[in-house]
């Protein structure tokens, strides 16, 4: 065989080579990290991430396999998981919007007070929301849905039977908005993630909590205190904003055929199921504490209306505040209202 044709031999089989280690590679199996704050027996870990991996796992025919890394496992803390998902530290991470105050100021107007009530209705809203006014805020990851929870309300050592009687009252709050309702409505608020609600609660840091029934098992709510307070019609006090958010990096690195999987498996409907477990939770959360005989303080309308009027003025604030950052928050407050009313039909 002369030099020319042994070259063209070589580099014909590196060339095949080449094509077996690319088939090869789309063949593999790619794992992907998923890290976030609360035990594994809690209500998203169990009944939504866990599913929502399966569901990757099997529409991807196994290309897809996904590690849960729950409470905290893989270190940091619970308000430095979005940007543990933005840096490529893991490849997805479920975090509150709230415990980075300020950085979503567009998303937080659904944590303003009476905003929502239904998770499911709400979540649909919110992540079609971010798509039309609030893309810019999430532009550093993969979003895979922002969604809320369910009514938000108090759980406390001393019943909360009206405005007066949570007056000067330690609640724990988990946003800034929310921190500033408590305020206003006569508190005084204690800023921390949920996963510490539990030992603050044991050990009298706090006298309450503001979170919604789905997320008290998990934290033993109802065993540390006894009096829960509900307001008229189902409504929340406020809600909290979620995102479940992948690295760039690690989607854009995926085969066309796994990044459909990933894309079907985001957006308003993933957002939708997110919400609809929550819903879910918050029957069961509801039902330990029907069954402790907790007591449960339901206001009525014309107390619902009194909290609803102590509370408007945090909406004026919020307003005020991103006004100075050149937004409207007064158009942005209609927009989700119109969305919430859309879904909720």
């Amino acid at each position: 065989m002369t030099f020319l044709k042994r070259r063209t031999a070589l580099a014909a089989m590196g060339a095949v080579a080449l094509a077996t280690m690319a088939t090869t590679a789309t063949a593999q199996t790619v794992t992907l990290r998923l890290h976030q704050m609360l035990p594994p027996q809690a209500t998203i870990p169990a009944k939504a991430l866990v599913p929502w991996a399966q569901k990757v796992e099997a529409d991807s025919g196994g290309k897809i396999k996904v590690q849960l890394f729950h409470a905290m496992q893989l270190g940091g803390a619970p308000p430095q998981l979005f940007d543990q998902a933005r840096d490529g530290v893991v490849d997805f991470t479920w975090t509150v919007l709230g415990y980075t105050p300020g950085r979503f100021p567009k998303t937080e107007v659904f944590e303003l007070p009476f905003m929502s009530g239904n998770a499911e209705a709400s979540s649909r809203a919110i992540h079609e929301y971010v798509e039309k006014f609030a893309p810019e805020e999430f532009k550093d990851v993969k979003l895979i849905a922002v969604h809320t929870h369910g009514p938000g309300l108090f759980h406390t050592k001393t019943p909360v039977t009206g405005l007066e009687s949570l007056r000067g009252m330690k609640v724990r709050g988990g946003s800034r908005i929310i921190n500033n309702m408590l305020t206003k409505l006569g508190a005084t608020p204690v800023g921390m993630p949920v996963p510490a609600v539990t030992e603050a609660l044991s050990k009298g840091v706090i006298d309450g909590t503001t979170i919604p029934w789905e997320v008290t098992p998990s934290l033993k709510v109802t065993e540390l205190v006894k009096n829960h307070t509900t307001f008229a019609g189902n409504e929340g006090l406020y809600t909290q904003t979620f995102a479940f958010s992948m690295n760039k990096a690690s989607y854009d690195k995926l085969p066309a055929d796994l990044k459909a999987v990933i894309d079907k498996n985001s957006g308003v409907e993933a957002a939708a199921m997110f919400g609809r477990v929550m819903d879910e939770g918050d029957k069961v959360g509801r039902g330990i504490a029907e069954r402790a005989k907790n007591n449960i303080v339901a206001l009525d309308l014309v107390e619902t209306q009194r909290w609803r009027r102590t509370a408007a003025t945090v909406e004026t604030d919020w307003i005020n505040e991103v006004k100075a950052k050149g937004i409207d928050g007064a158009k942005l407050a209609a927009e989700a209202r119109a969305l919430i009313a859309k879904h909720s039909k």
